[in-house]
């Protein structure tokens, strides 16, 4: 684990006496917010609820997703915790590229325009290129003509990495690498996957199917997935809502399209 500075320390101690939190946990959110560049986390805390999301001025979701004392208190600590990070040093300094670094991947790519962590995979974004790490290993992929707007990891068997784009929900493997190894299946031959790649990006069949398309138009964003039944689990509607969510936001579809499925959604579960 990256070491405190004093600031850091202070920091971590400050907001675990304000919000009734333990050490472990308030450190736990603020190695989350950091992973996020500050604008967005991805935690497992089981003092705030399990698992959750938070994105800086937007949605957050934790596991009680009725629970809105507890939504506050993940917004308002995250944003503390945001706040600290750019105005303090608060972890030591290490140096760039090593396995701990907030800046884990090749500096040749610069900076990214969004980045995040999920699990033990971190993702970073760039013009052109996706770089992500997997359990400390670094690979950067070609990312053709795909506006990438997130990464997702399939959970079962046979875990994978997905991104979303303008084409829907696609395997990160089925990009050309450009250095390092496959960091989302071994098992599939790189040469075949850059063929698929090129031919419209058809996801193969060895592949966890992902548990939701949504295109990035307002006409079939509304439509219900095919593999979405009369019963959904909690996790597949949370995933949904915070998709239709974007969605809004970017103005793809209007407030009350999105309140009408969310509500529908919602009486799934």
């Amino acid at each position: 684990m990256q070491n405190l500075t004093q600031d850091g320390q202070n920091l971590v101690n400050s907001l675990s006496r304000r919000y009734n939190l333990s050490f472990d946990a308030v450190m736990h959110m603020l190695i989350a917010v950091n992973n996020g560049s500050g604008s967005m986390a991805q935690f497992n805390c089981p003092e705030l609820g399990g698992g959750g999301q938070w994105m800086r001025g937007g949605m957050t979701m934790v596991g009680d997703m009725f629970n809105y004392g507890l939504k506050s208190t993940v917004d308002n600590l995250c944003n503390e915790l945001a706040n600290g990070l750019a105005n303090m040093q608060v972890f030591m300094p290490l140096a760039k590229g090593s396995k701990s670094s907030n800046q884990w991947w090749p500096g040749d790519l610069g900076q990214p325009f969004s980045s995040g962590a999920q699990n033990s995979t971190r993702y970073a974004i760039f013009p052109n290129r996706l770089a992500v790490e997997v359990n400390g290993n670094v690979t950067v992929y070609d990312t053709l003509d795909n506006n990438i707007g997130g990464i997702s990891q399939q959970q079962g068997g046979n875990s994978s990495l997905t991104f979303f784009s303008q084409y829907g929900t696609i395997p990160v493997n089925t990009l050309p690498i450009v250095s390092g190894v496959d960091s989302s299946d071994s098992n599939v031959n790189n040469h075949a996957l850059q063929q698929s790649a090129q031919q419209n990006l058809v996801p193969q069949n060895n592949f966890v199917a992902p548990s939701a398309l949504i295109a990035f138009t307002p006409a079939s964003a509304m439509q219900t997935p095919q593999n979405l039944t009369d019963t959904a689990s909690v996790d597949e509607v949370i995933q949904l809502i915070e998709k239709l969510a974007k969605l809004r936001d970017m103005g793809a579809i209007s407030d009350n399209e999105y309140n009408l499925k969310k509500t529908d959604l919602l009486n799934r579960i």
